[in-house]
């Protein structure tokens, strides 16, 4: 929350009930949700009209202290807890708001309605591409510039990564990147009360889709979101680090199901010899997204200023033997890499609305 909102929601602990229903009933959007403090700004309890109205039958005085009608038992984000774990308790118990502390005074408060997760990660989108394949499109803006719906796509990433409480972002840019580093300086000094601040890293070279995080400086957690730019994407990313996570993987690649039909009947052969036939035969495979959740370490085996694609990198960490998982995406996914692509994102989400 920005300082104005946050200051809606403290009440002095020298506060009556009187002065708690007041404040209250200024609240709007169903955030009626109050957190006592002290003069040193130590969070002693909250306080709901639902308190209250308990308080009152057990004959607390409307005149009385607050702190007669508080709950002292509350639901907090301190410095010692995983914030995923916090914001999946809070939404399970349908929490509106949650309080969050540093050595027991307030200092935020996280809207669960605004956020879907609070995930310890950061993560990086790449748009070095030409997007040549869009062209004319791409010839004067650079591909993650294009709009879907009434946004940028890459807004519509960044903003889904806000919802799961991703706070590091970073861009790494090549062609016609100024356009895209004026973009997110202009986001960046507009919406200062954005969750994140996104930071644009410029490629000296084509560098090929992963070789550019070797360039990238100033990351905070161990694990790293890498995706590309131009996905309109439905994909869970609090399921998909839990699935990362809890496996111990050091690479998890998402994952989208690709389907084969054969128009013709495929014969089992040995050699010349045909040992039987198959009609008209589907194959289901799992492609690769162009999502990936790693630990932070593995960027620092990527040589810098070395072009590196991902199947490549993929395959060097197999062979390193190192853990690499596969995490299905469900629901929408859209690589816009070609005008049907384009055109086919703009007409689902006309039909969504969002």
């Amino acid at each position: 929350m920005n300082t104005d909102q946050l200051k809606k929601h403290i009440l002095p602990a020298e506060a009556s009930v009187k002065d708690a229903l007041d404040a209250i009933n200024a609240l709007s959007g169903g955030r009626m949700i109050l957190f006592v403090t002290d003069a040193d700004g130590m969070i002693l309890g909250a306080v709901t009209d639902g308190d209250i109205r308990r308080a009152l039958l057990r004959g607390v005085n409307v005149a009385d202290n607050v702190k007669l009608a508080m709950n002292s038992r509350f639901t907090a984000l301190t410095e010692d807890d995983n914030p995923a774990e916090v914001v999946a308790i809070g939404k399970r118990r349908h929490l509106r708001l949650i309080p969050v502390t540093h050595a027991g005074k307030l200092t935020d408060i996280l809207d669960l309605d605004n956020i879907t997760a609070l995930l310890p990660m950061d993560a990086v989108l790449m748009a070095g591409g030409r997007g040549e394949r869009l062209r004319p499109l791409t010839l004067t803006t650079p591909k993650p510039l294009l709009k879907v719906g009434d946004k940028p796509i890459i807004d519509r990433n960044v903003e889904r990564l806000e919802k799961y409480g991703v706070k590091n972002i970073f861009v790494t840019i090549n062609y016609l990147g100024e356009m895209i580093e004026e973009h997110f300086n202009k986001r960046n000094a507009e919406t200062p009360a954005h969750y994140s601040v996104v930071r644009c890293v410029r490629e000296p070279k084509r560098l090929g889709t992963l070789g550019s995080l070797a360039l990238v400086e100033g990351l905070q957690n161990d694990t790293v979101l890498v995706m590309n730019s131009d996905l309109l994407t439905s994909i869970d990313f609090d399921k998909m680090w839990r699935h990362h996570t809890s496996t111990g993987a050091a690479l998890t690649v998402g994952t989208v199901p690709y389907t084969v039909s054969v128009p013709y009947a495929i014969m089992r052969t040995d050699g010349s010899r045909i040992l039987g036939l198959e009609e008209k035969p589907t194959y289901n495979y799992f492609a690769n997204g162009g999502v990936y959740m790693m630990k932070r370490e593995l960027l620092a085996d990527i040589p810098r200023g070395e072009y590196l694609d991902a199947p490549d990198f993929i395959e060097k960490q197999i062979a390193r033997g190192l853990r690499v998982e596969s995490f299905p995406i469900e629901g929408r996914w859209i690589d816009i890499g070609s005008p049907d692509d384009f055109r086919a994102a703009n007409e689902l989400l006309a039909q969504s609305r969002e």
